[in-house]
């Protein structure tokens, strides 16, 4: 009696650890066959619904191999059919009725089941499309993934409808499960129905487009994607920061590659009094023109802006039409000012300040007089 149980227990072991062996197998496929393409995105969402099945599958085994140990003894035959009875009814009976049809837990299970697999299958669909077809048409990044992000809304809408009729749900019950969660959205979740409006607003009106390099705030960085709640943006440091879509629309937003992404950028700097303002401008004219990332058209130009405190101010603006590479540029332009500006003798100050000292009488009280001069005496003796 004691060799069967035992039996049992290690092929239920063994099942176990096949099926996690073969959890990891399988994802490890997944990422290496998606790698490096537009499905790729998708792998954490199979690889999550890979992990729910193969583990509800690893409980199911054990639990069948208790029971079933449970029905080889009489004592705990009894026990092992209420359990069986108890599960069944409360996965058959059931928990939900809308309109005239009552759903149980199974019901409901098979339901999220298939909605989560069309989300994947729309995912996956939406990557082939990208790839095959919106990458070929020799539209831009920007405009793919607005194409792509209305499509894989219009499909899964569509896909979810199809499904509720095929499960056997009256559409027409939802009604009043459509206006409680209108509510419900209205009154509790007003952050999230104000981000999902403002993502769609951020799709199709498009102010900023994946690829877009931006600034809102403090963040810098190009628009990686565009979600329906929150937008991705990876800063210069490589750090993906995720942004709330409202803010787009709630605040400024610096877009450097709206519609062209030529820009210009301003270096600010100043010469000693005494340097020949046109011999500055001609050298660092020069010096400039001859960075391979300045543009020619539209040239470079110098501004006289005044005359300061210490120094003769000036500023050099320049184009580029790599905003995003702003930053690398005015650090490689400032090395080439300052040795030009080194090369020709031409002093770059730095603040002074001019002291004067007035010599005069100091008064003091009688009291204080006398009391230093009695000090005076008493350290003398």
């Amino acid at each position: 009696m004691l060799i069967l149980p035992i039996i049992i227990i290690l092929g239920a072991i063994a099942i176990s650890w096949g099926l996690g062996m073969l959890r990891r197998y399988l994802s490890h496929i997944l990422k290496q066959k998606l790698a490096g393409t537009d499905l790729e995105s998708s792998t954490r969402g199979l690889d999550l619904f890979l992990a729910i099945i193969l583990s509800i599958a690893r409980i199911s085994v054990c639990f069948a191999s208790i029971l079933y140990i449970a029905d080889l003894f009489p004592d705990s035959r009894a026990i092992s059919q209420q359990i069986r009875d108890v599960l069944s009814a409360s996965f058959t009976s059931p928990v939900l009725t809308l309109g005239r049809s009552s759903y149980s837990i199974i019901n409901l299970s098979v339901l999220v089941a298939l909605v989560f697999g069309l989300i994947l299958l729309v995912k996956a669909i939406i990557g082939i499309f990208k790839e095959r077809v919106l990458s070929l048409a020799g539209i831009n990044r920007g405009v793919q993934e607005a194409i792509a992000v209305i499509v894989q809304y219009i499909l899964i809408f569509i896909g979810t409808l199809v499904l509720l009729q095929i499960w056997g749900l009256d559409l027409s019950s939802l009604t009043i499960l459509a206006s409680a969660l209108s509510i419900g959205l209205g009154i509790g979740l007003q952050n999230i129905a104000k981000n999902f409006g403002s993502g769609l607003i951020l799709v199709f009106e498009r102010p900023i487009q994946v690829g877009d390099f931006i600034e809102v705030g403090d963040l810098n960085g190009n628009v990686e994607r565009i979600g329906a709640r929150s937008t991705e943006i990876r800063t210069l440091d490589r750090v993906s920061i995720i942004v709330p879509n409202s803010r787009f629309l709630d605040s400024e937003v610096i877009n450097w590659s709206h519609g062209n992404p030529i820009s210009r950028l301003h270096l600010p700097f100043g010469v000693a009094y005494g340097s020949d303002p046109k011999q500055v401008r001609t050298v660092l004219l020069e010096a400039a023109c001859s960075h391979p990332k300045v543009l020619a058209s539209p040239s470079p130009s110098l501004l006289f802006k005044g005359f300061g405190d210490s120094s003769i101010d000036f500023e050099l603006l320049v184009w580029t039409a790599e905003p995003d590479k702003q930053f690398l540029l005015k650090s490689d332009l400032y090395f080439l000012m300052y040795e030009v500006l080194n090369q020709h003798q031409i002093e770059i100050p730095f603040p002074q300040r001019d002291l004067h000292l007035r010599s005069g009488k100091v008064e003091i009280s009688t009291q204080l007089e006398t009391a230093l001069i009695e000090f005076m005496k008493s350290s003398q003796n």
